[in-house]
C-alpha cells in the first residue's frame, strides 16, 4: 500500500534559537499540497518510510525532526525543549518554507503535537490525519509506565522494571528519569536500553525484532529515551489533563480523520474514542486486528486512503 521510496529534493537545517538547529526534509512535488509529517516519540526522529504515506506527485511532503531528535542538534538536549517550543518550531518552519497552510499528519506523540499545534494555529491548518492517539493524561501514563500494561506483557514488564530497585518501583517513571538524566553514563545507557525495548515491544501487535534492535543498539537510544521521559514526566507540558480535549472546539471546522488500532498496547483505543466524542465531525476508524504501528497493514491502508482522499477533495 505504501508509495514507492523517494529521496528528499531539499534538506534544511534551521536555527530555532537557544542553540537548537532543526533538520527538515522536503520530498515529493515542490508545487504540491503541503503536508507536515509530525513524528512520534518524542525524540525518535524520522525514517525514510515516513515519506511514503503520500502520493509524491500530489504532495509537498515536509518532514521535520523535533528538538533534540534524530539529526536535529544538540541531540538529546532537554533545555528549551517543551511542547510549546515544538509548536513554535512548526510555525517557524511553515513560515521559513513559505507555506500558507498545511495538512497535519501525525501518529502517537505526533498526534499529541499535531493537536497542540493545530489548536494554537487553526488558521494555518487545512486538515488533520491522526493515528494512535495520545493525550498524555495521567491514566495513559499509568497504563504504560506504572503497571497497567503488565497484565498483557508480564515477561516484558519484568524486563522493563529490572533496572529499578524494588524500593523505588512505586514511581517507575520518576526512577527512570533520575537515571536517564543522571551523571552515571553506564547506568543511563542500561536504563535507556530497557526503556526503549519496552517502547518497541508495545509498538506493534507482534513485536518486531528489527525495531527492537534499531531502538536499542546505537548512539540514539539514550538521547531518545531522555527526551521521551522528559515529556512524559512533565505531562506533555500541558496546563491540565484535558487541555487537548478542551481545545477541540478551535479545530472542529477542519476536516479530520482519526485512525486507531483496536489492540494498540501503548495508546489504548479509549483515548481515540474520547477524542472522537469531543469531535463528532471527525471520522474515526477503529482498525480490527491492528496495534500501534503505522506499518501494520490495516493502519497503513487507512492512512494512505486518508491522504489520497484529502488530495482528491482539494482537486474537486
Amino acid at each position: 500500500m505504501l508509495y514507492p521510496p523517494i529521496e528528499p529534493y531539499a534538506v534544511h537545517r534551521l536555527d530555532a534559537g537557544g542553540g537548537h538547529r532543526l533538520y527538515v526534509e522536503e520530498a515529493g512535488d515542490p508545487g504540491g499540497i503541503p503536508v507536515v509529517f509530525v513524528h512520534g516519540g518524542p525524540g525518535s526522529g524520522l525514517a525514510p518510510v515516513m515519506r511514503r504515506f503520500f502520493d509524491p506527485a500530489r504532495y509537498r511532503i515536509i518532514l521535520p525532526e523535533q528538538r533534540g531528535a534524530g539529526r536535529s542538534t544538540p541531540r538529546g538536549e532537554l533545555r528549551d525543549n517543551t511542547t510549546w517550543h515544538l509548536v513554535d518550531d512548526l510555525e517557524m518552519i511553515r513560515e521559513r518554507l513559505g507555506v500558507r497552510a498545511w495538512l497535519v499528519f501525525g501518529g502517537s506523540w505526533g498526534s499529541t503535537l499535531g493537536l497542540a499545534y493545530s489548536q494554537a494555529h487553526p488558521d494555518r491548518v487545512t486538515g488533520l490525519i491522526l493515528r494512535g492517539i495520545y493525550l498524555v493524561r495521567r491514566s495513559e501514563r499509568a497504563w504504560i509506565y506504572q503497571g497497567g500494561l503488565h497484565h498483557l506483557q508480564p515477561e516484558e514488564w519484568e524486563r522493563f522494571i529490572a533496572p529499578i530497585p524494588a524500593a523505588e518501583r512505586d514511581d517507575i517513571l520518576a526512577a527512570y528519569y533520575r537515571r536517564l538524566t543522571g551523571d552515571d553514563g553506564e547506568v543511563a545507557r542500561r536504563c535507556a536500553d530497557a526503556w526503549m525495548r519496552w517502547e518497541a515491544v508495545n509498538s506493534s501487535l507482534t513485536p518486531d525484532p528489527g525495531l527492537i534492535a534499531s531502538l536499542t543498539a546505537d548512539d540514539t537510544v539514550l538521547p531518545a529515551a531522555r527526551i521521551l521521559a522528559h515529556y512524559v514526566i512533565n505531562g506533555g507540558f500541558f496546563a491540565s489533563e484535558t487541555q487537548l480535549l478542551d481545545g477541540v472546539d478551535r479545530i472542529r471546522h477542519l476536516p479530520a480523520t482519526i485512525i486507531q488500532g483496536r489492540y494498540d498496547l501503548c495508546c489504548p483505543p479509549v483515548t481515540a474514542y474520547d477524542l472522537a466524542k469531543r469531535w463528532p465531525e471527525a471520522t474515526l476508524h477503529i482498525v480490527p486486528g491492528a496495534g500501534h504501528s503505522s506499518l501494520e497493514p490495516g493502519i497503513t491502508e487507512h492512512l494512505i486512503r486518508s491522504t489520497d482522499r484529502f488530495a482528491d477533495d482539494l482537486s474537486r
